[in-house]
C-alpha cells in the first residue's frame, strides 16, 4: 500500500492507496477534523469516538465498513487508524451537522470519486466525466468509446452486486480474472507497462483496449445471466469464458494487423493534461 497526504483547504488528510483494489482510502478523523471545524486533533479524535459509538449502537453499517490500517501520525511514528473509502465517507459525512459537508463531497469528487455521485444524479456525474475527458485532450470518439465501456462496467458489477459478489477485494479478483484472460497480462502488469502508479487503467486506454475490455466484460455479464452464476465460483467461471471470447478477438486483430493491441501508450504527459485524472 502507498500512503500520502491529501489537501482540502488548510488541513491535511492523511490517505493510503490499496493496490489490489484500486481504491484510496482517507483517515476517518482527519475528516472530522475539517467536518466539526476543529484544529485540535484530539478533540477529533474524540468526537469521532463518541459518534462511532453513537452510529454502532444504532446499528449503521458505517463503522463495519471503516477498516484499520496504519498511518503515519504527527509524531512520525505508524499507528492504526480508522479510514474508509469515499463511499463510506459520504455516508457518514450525513451523520456530522458540518457547512463544510457539501464541500468535501465535491472535493472527493475532484480526486477521482465521480462514480460515488451517480446514485443521486447520473446525468451530473456523466456531464462532469465528460468535461474533464475534453480538459485532458481527449477526442469525441475516445469519451464516447471510454462511456460506452464506463456503462458495460457498470451493469456487470451491477449483476456481480445482486449475485453474491463483495463490492471491493471480490470484485478486483473478478476484473483481474476477465482481464488476464482477454489480455495475457494482469491489471497491474498492464498498469505497469503503461508506467501508471496510482492512475486509473481504463483513463490511459487506447481505441483497441478499450474496445477489447469492453467485449470482455459484456461477454462475462451475458454468460453469467445465461448461467445464472451466482457467487465467486460460478462467476469465475463466467469471467474467464467472457475473457476468453475477446482473447480471440484481439489475437486475430493481432494477426491480421501485424501490431500488437497492449500498448505502452498513455496521456500522462499530454500537453493539455490536467492533474485530476492523475491523482
Amino acid at each position: 500500500m502507498k500512503s500520502d497526504l491529501a489537501i482540502f483547504e488548510d488541513y491535511k488528510i492523511r490517505r493510503i492507496y490499496d493496490e489490489e483494489t484500486e481504491t484510496w482510502f482517507f483517515s476517518v478523523v482527519d475528516i472530522i477534523q475539517i467536518l466539526i471545524q476543529q484544529t485540535d486533533y484530539q478533540m477529533a479524535r474524540n468526537y469521532w469516538k463518541v459518534l462511532k459509538n453513537r452510529l454502532k449502537n444504532e446499528g449503521s453499517e458505517v463503522v463495519t465498513k471503516c477498516n484499520r490500517l496504519k498511518l503515519e501520525a504527527s509524531d512520525g511514528k505508524k499507528y492504526l487508524t480508522d479510514t474508509a473509502d469515499a463511499e463510506t465517507l459520504l455516508r457518514l459525512i450525513q451523520s456530522v451537522p458540518s457547512p463544510n459537508a457539501e464541500p468535501i463531497k465535491l472535493w472527493l469528487a475532484k480526486v477521482g470519486y465521480e462514480r460515488m455521485q451517480e446514485m443521486a444524479d447520473p446525468a451530473k456525474s456523466l456531464d462532469r466525466a465528460r468535461e474533464t475527458w475534453k480538459k485532458h485532450g481527449r477526442s469525441e470518439k475516445w469519451i464516447q468509446q471510454r462511456m460506452m465501456g464506463q456503462e458495460t462496467r457498470n451493469k456487470l458489477t451491477d449483476y456481480w452486486k445482486n449475485h453474491d459478489i463483495k463490492k471491493g477485494e471480490e470484485f478486483a479478483i473478478l476484473t483481474n480474472i476477465i482481464h488476464q484472460e482477454w489480455s495475457e497480462v494482469s491489471v497491474k502488469e498492464h498498469k505497469k507497462i503503461k508506467g501508471l502508479k496510482t492512475q486509473n487503467l481504463r483513463d490511459h486506454m487506447n481505441e483497441a483496449e478499450l474496445i477489447f475490455t469492453a467485449l470482455a466484460e459484456l461477454s462475462t455479464r451475458q454468460i453469467a445471466e445465461t448461467m445464472e452464476a451466482i457467487g465467486m465460483k460460478e462467476n469465475t467461471i463466467a469471467g474467464k469464458t467472457g475473457g476468453e471470447i475477446a482473447k480471440k478477438a484481439k489475437l486475430e486483430l493481432e494477426r491480421k494487423t501485424g501490431k500488437k493491441v497492449i500498448s505502452s501508450d498513455n496521456y500522462l504527459y499530454s500537453k493539455k493534461s490536467a492533474q485530476v485524472l492523475e491523482e
